[in-house]
């Protein structure tokens, strides 16, 4: 059974409390909350407020995804807001080692996440360092995005990789996940998976997490 995070991003930002009400009570396994800075992707969206909001009313772990330059300024302040896992860019990382030791050392899981156009292979002597690898399987920034088939081959390579490094990476899918390609991520070898406008455009989110959870 895979985990399930469902991306606050495409919740309704007027009734936080509500939305997060709603994934306490579901099979969702963690918080995805989408942090844009309008500079490393096109949009803006929330930051530490937002995050330190939501940590009052979840009673599930926060999964922060940093989509924006310079992360290592920040770490220290959504480890404080509540962050229990803190994926960064490799792209936006130029020390990616130092950043992930840096995020481990506030107390959170740390992880790398991939834009769609970069490969699996640059991971290779930095893996055994990462809690969790996220795949961007769209280009980053925008929601209700087409899915990119080759994150499937993604996801098999990165399961190789781990395999032959011996390490315990967890993998982590955001971008046009459903029903359909959600079964075969988990197929090709995915453990974690990010749904947004699939699951908060729904009449019945609690249903449709639960069907995600059972894949």
């Amino acid at each position: 059974m895979p985990i399930i995070a469902p991306s606050i991003l495409a919740s309704d930002f007027a009734n936080l409390q509500k939305e997060a009400e709603m994934i306490n009570q579901s099979q969702a396994d963690w918080f995805h909350i989408d942090v844009m800075d309008g500079v490393f992707v096109p949009n803006i969206s929330f930051g530490i407020p937002v995050t330190e909001a939501i940590k009052k009313h979840a009673k599930k772990p926060l999964d922060v995804h940093l989509m924006i330059v310079n992360p290592e300024k920040y770490i220290e302040d959504f480890a404080k807001a509540g962050a229990d896992l803190i994926t960064v860019h490799w792209e936006a990382c130029p020390h990616i080692h130092r950043t992930l030791a840096q995020i481990k050392e506030a107390g959170c899981k740390a992880g790398i996440v991939l834009n769609p156009a970069t490969p699996v292979a640059v991971l290779k002597d930095i893996i055994q360092d990462c809690d969790m690898v996220l795949l961007m399987s769209v280009n980053p920034g925008f929601g209700g995005q087409k899915f990119i088939e080759n994150t499937y081959q993604k996801v098999k390579d990165l399961k190789s990789l781990i395999a032959e490094k011996n390490t315990e990476t967890l993998i982590e899918i955001d971008g046009g996940v459903n029903l359909s390609t959600g079964a075969k991520l988990v197929e090709a070898g995915a453990d974690a998976l990010v749904a947004g406008s699939f699951v908060f455009n729904h009449e019945n989110p609690i249903q449709i997490i639960s069907e995600l959870k059972s894949l």
